[in-house]
């Protein structure tokens, strides 16, 4: 019995994934609750729906799953910080900030406008 216990914490073991390589879980059914209520309890004209904050949740999720392993650990532990600041976990938040990051990175490279400078000519 312990032989056969031992040999399933092997198995286990090697087949685990890094908690970096997978998209986190976060319960965003509780957020899209929290959130309608916060719409509400603020008397807004146009309150998120429930049904609306799950879909758009739902499609961020999806295509996290498909570029999280495309970005460095760094960055996908950067935005994890700041999709889960404040207690509201959001894949919206993570997606948006992961998409941040892309576009500022190949923002980066572009080249730099000189526009109406009064030094244009002077380069």
């Amino acid at each position: 019995m312990k032989i056969a216990l031992l040999s399933l914490a092997m198995m286990v073991g090697q087949s685990t994934i890094s908690v970096s390589d997978r998209v986190p879980h976060f319960d965003v059914e509780a957020l899209c609750k929290a959130t309608v209520a916060t719409d509400k309890a603020m008397g807004l004209t146009l309150p998120e729906s429930y049904d609306n904050c799950m879909r758009d949740e739902n499609t961020a999720l999806k295509q996290l799953n498909t570029v999280w392993l495309q970005n460095s650990d760094t960055l996908r532990n950067q935005c994890e910080g700041e999709a889960t600041a404040g207690g509201s976990d959001s894949y919206v938040d993570l997606l948006t900030c992961m998409q941040m990051a892309d576009w500022a990175k190949s923002t980066a490279d572009a080249p730099k406008l000189r526009g109406a400078s009064k030094n244009r000519n002077k380069l």
